[in-house]
């Protein structure tokens, strides 16, 4: 199970906005799992959006 501070590592080690589907594949997990923890994320407002099916961590 991916936790939302796997997700929150991976967007803040990562250079540039990642795809859910790319944060999947760096977990190791399925991008279904990855989607939700995003989905949880981006309701709190620790991650934005920059562009259409992107994130990164807000500052």
């Amino acid at each position: 199970m991916v936790t939302k501070e796997d997700v929150l590592e991976v967007l803040a080690n990562s250079e540039q906005p990642l795809r859910s589907a790319q944060v999947a594949e760096k977990l190791g997990v399925d991008k279904a799992e990855a989607d939700k923890a995003i989905k949880a994320l981006k309701a709190a407002g620790e991650i934005i959006s920059p562009k259409a099916c992107c994130y990164t961590v807000a500052l």
